[in-house]
């Protein structure tokens, strides 16, 4: 069951990594106006899902701790996060923001039944490193001009990982919530963009492809996976593999001719992969079955 769990939390990672190559092809739609939609496209499976089953909108009736607690985790990440590219060159408020994993790696010991060995923190930081080279191919100059832009990425980086580790506490809650978490995130997303930012329509067919793409998966499933995951998966296992969605990103951009191939990829490769497969040990050692699983 945690391993399936696990598994299902990592398919999230797998989509996440096809976020950059979406938002490359979906055009100039300015980044609340995009969240908006995709949110809203997020949420149809869940919908369809409810629609189905009506009997399962009982479990969309949850304690408000609840219900902070995802649309925090879902708006506040995107809020800070487009507040962080727009105050900051990309490269180092991606690497900021990219310290979540890391945070929910050294995190996870704070959560009952957990219990953070040096392999985990050893596996998320090779991860760190690997992400360190992917984001910094042109360079690392960080600036006090950028302060709030930095201030913010630091924010998001804290507001995912925490989001993530509160989720573990709401184990009983049911996904289905999450359908109203990305309902919720994209009306306030909706409300920014219409007093932030001037309303811009893809231009061509395969751009409203890509603005779908990005909400059925990276912008949908995903959260859907990772909220599975994270409750009833090796949460620790989840934080350090997350360093895989940059690098798989990369990798998927270069593919489509959006980068060029380099040494750092290949060493990148290396350390996000060695990272993961570090952490993950646990999974791979096979136990006695006349060995109590308290003799560890």
């Amino acid at each position: 069951m945690k391993l399936r769990a696990t598994a299902i939390g990592f398919t999230a990672i797998l989509m996440w990594s096809f976020l950059a190559l979406f938002t490359a092809a979906s055009g100039k739609m300015p980044p609340f106006q995009l969240s908006a939609l995709c949110f809203a496209i997020g949420s149809i499976p869940g919908l369809l899902v409810l629609i189905n089953n009506p009997s399962r909108l009982a479990l969309l009736k949850q304690p408000a701790r609840v219900w902070l607690t995802g649309i925090a985790g879902l708006f506040g990440y995107h809020f800070l996060y487009f507040t962080a590219l727009r105050n900051a060159p990309a490269v180092e408020a991606g690497l900021i923001a990219y310290l979540w994993p890391l945070l929910i790696v050294v995190g996870s010991a704070l959560l009952p039944g957990e219990r953070l060995r040096w392999y985990h923190v050893a596996g998320a930081l090779a991860g760190l490193c690997g992400t360190f080279l992917i984001v910094s191919r042109n360079g690392i100059d960080f600036d006090g001009a950028y302060a709030v832009g930095y201030g913010a990425a630091f924010l998001c980086a804290f507001t995912w990982s925490g989001y993530s580790l509160l989720t573990r506490r709401f184990e009983a809650v049911s996904t289905d919530v999450v359908t109203g978490f990305c309902l919720v995130t994209s009306v306030l997303s909706l409300f920014c963009h219409l007093a932030l930012e001037a309303t811009v329509w893809p231009a061509t067919m395969f751009e409203w492809i890509a603005i779908v793409g990005l909400g059925l998966l990276p912008v949908g499933a995903a959260f859907y996976a990772w909220d599975y995951g994270v409750k009833n998966g090796d949460i620790q296992i989840l934080g350090a593999a997350s360093y895989a969605a940059p690098l798989l990103s990369t990798l998927i951009l270069t593919l489509f001719g959006f980068a060029e191939p380099s040494w750092r990829i290949a060493l990148a490769c290396l350390l996000v992969t060695g990272g993961a497969v570090l952490a993950a040990q646990e999974m791979f050692r096979r136990k006695s079955p006349a060995q109590p699983a308290a003799a560890e």
